[in-house]
């Protein structure tokens, strides 16, 4: 089949790879008719992590069962579904307090596993012809069959759940004002999800116009912060006092005010600065243990001076960690189907496998308008 491989920094190319083959009982075969390109993608892209040449990447999935295996008692061939990013057994400790993002045995040695992602287990990636799904009564999400909502439950493999989870990390309520920090796929979910849930005011900060334009769109207020310090202009716009929530969509490849220039914790103490006393900061961005290229010594092994000073003398609490998105996904499901979200504005491509070299080259470049590509692999180049 055709697949989507890592080569080298900055190079992909769509390749012939073995096809999927039922492993265990309970995988099964899916028939990829979506996969999209996530930005947690462009940090291997980019070689900023010990990925592999030859890992296929992929885990925002969404298809069509082609194959069961004799253990599989929910699903039958011609289903449609959607994958959580996240592997999960759904019977380990984690998994049952549903911490699907930290399941302890599809990845023996790390809590929680992914397809297509280095150090997230042996799982090739969707951005191919077909995927195998383990433990797949429990990780695969039934949708209505046909093409309907296509580019909007695809999102739920990844970014609708995980900037919904932004907004639990902070625990956004109605009414209250919430600082975004990232206006890409994440930082647009976080601030779509913000709103869903009621908030009154939502400031959405980056540089990049183009995503301004998104987060002006749903009713979210852009700030450049090109032009001034973010964390004034939310400041004079919260009458000083800062709001009530924060999140963190970045993550560990920050930029300061000057492009190209990375300040890994830069976010992290906008966030301290911009959020009020005693108010709560989500951090979905993320951040990882060993970093070969970032800024500093101390980054290059995860470790980031933030103010912790400052957040302890504001009371401010912080919650951080992957989406577990099995604890969302059904309801954002019906969220959609009832008419009530619409992710998919996020989506700017929709493109052929075939053209995934090229569209991780603009996507990466944040050029042409390239806020969220969504590859079927069934389209003609």
């Amino acid at each position: 089949m055709k697949a989507v491989v890592y080569e080298k920094p900055y190079s992909v190319a769509v390749r012939d790879v073995d096809d999927p083959r039922i492993e265990h009982p309970n995988d099964v075969i899916v028939r990829v008719t979506s996969s999209a390109i996530c930005g947690s993608d462009l940090h291997m892209y980019e070689g900023r992590t010990a990925a592999e040449p030859g890992i296929v990447f992929g885990h925002e999935n969404l298809g069509v069962v082609e194959e069961t295996g004799p253990g599989v008692v929910a699903l039958s061939k011609g289903d449609r579904v959607v994958m959580p990013f996240n592997v999960a057994c759904g019977f380990c400790k984690n998994c049952l307090a549903g911490d699907t993002g930290f399941c302890l045995t599809v990845n023996p040695g790390f809590a929680g596993g992914a397809y297509g992602y280095v150090a997230m287990g042996p799982y090739p990636g969707g951005q191919a012809e077909r995927l195998r799904v383990p433990f797949a009564d429990f990780n695969c999400l039934k949708l209505p069959a046909g093409e309907e909502f296509e580019t909007d439950f695809v999102l739920l493999a990844d970014i609708f759940p995980t900037g919904y989870h932004g907004c639990e990390l902070a625990e956004v309520s109605p009414g209250e004002s919430v600082a975004v920090y990232g206006a890409g796929p994440v930082g647009l979910m976080s601030a779509y999800s913000a709103l869903l849930r009621g908030a009154a005011k939502v400031f959405v900060v980056d540089r990049v116009l183009e995503r301004l334009a998104k987060a002006e769109e749903i009713g979210a207020i852009p700030i450049d912060f090109s032009k001034d310090d973010a964390v004034r202009q939310i400041l004079d716009r919260t009458g000083g006092e800062g709001t009530d929530k924060g999140i963190d969509a970045v993550g560990y490849q920050a930029q300061g005010r000057e492009a190209g220039h990375e300040e890994p914790a830069v976010v992290l103490n906008s966030l301290v600065d911009t959020v009020r006393p005693t108010g709560r900061l989500g951090v979905p961005g993320l951040y990882v243990p060993s970093d070969p290229g970032a800024p500093d010594e101390h980054a290059k092994r995860g470790q980031l001076l933030v103010s912790i000073g400052r957040m302890f003398e504001k009371g401010q609490r912080m919650g951080t960690g992957q989406c577990n998105v099995k604890r969302y996904n059904r309801q954002l499901r019906d969220l959609i189907i009832a008419g009530r979200a619409r992710p998919s504005f996020v989506v700017s491509h929709e493109l052929p496998l075939d053209q995934a070299p090229q569209a991780y080259e603009k996507f990466d470049k944040r050029v042409e308008g390239y806020t969220k590509v969504v590859l079927h692999p069934a389209l003609a180049a």
